[in-house]
């Protein structure tokens, strides 16, 4: 399946479903969800990265309880804006798990957004570390969503497949 542009994913997405956003990291996938309006995203959970077919097991349930109609994957580029070995790893990864969920995806620039989801859950809401793990994947992947949808509602951004 071939990775898309945010606005060709929003152009494509049947109405009345949701975007899900995955930043998936070595251990762990965050999870984020937007709304069916595709104005707001929100921190969902966050699951054990494990062999594809496990993952893409797990991911099938959540798309289909929270009728989602396509994936915003995070891409984790260099701090200069270059994709190195992660980013070709995190697009091939991307084209895998869009494939076997059927859904169609697209992938945005991931820099930062575990920091700033750190930055909030120490500074705003004083969390614990054990708490903070439990909740930073969820949050980057928020972040990251939140990015995408706006600026593919603005209609410019910069590309990242």
């Amino acid at each position: 399946m071939a990775i898309l542009e945010m606005t060709a994913l929003r152009a494509v997405l049947p109405r009345d479903t949701r975007l899900l956003g995955l930043d998936p990291g070595s251990k762990t996938i965050g999870l984020a969800l937007s709304d069916v309006s595709l104005m707001l995203a929100t921190p969902f959970a966050q699951i054990p990265r494990q062999k594809l077919g496990l993952t893409a097991k797990a991911l099938a349930r959540i798309v289909a309880d929270q009728d989602i109609g396509g994936l915003v994957i995070g891409l984790p580029l260099s701090m200069d804006g270059s994709a190195g070995p992660a980013a070709q790893a995190a697009r091939d990864w991307t084209h895998a798990i869009a494939a076997a969920l059927g859904l169609p995806a697209a992938m945005w620039d991931e820099r930062l957004s575990s920091a700033a989801a750190n930055r909030v859950l120490i500074g705003e809401m004083d969390l614990s570390r054990a708490r903070r793990a439990r909740l930073v994947d969820a949050m980057a992947a928020s972040y990251m969503l939140q990015a995408a949808l706006d600026a593919s509602r603005g209609g410019t951004y910069p590309s990242t497949s």
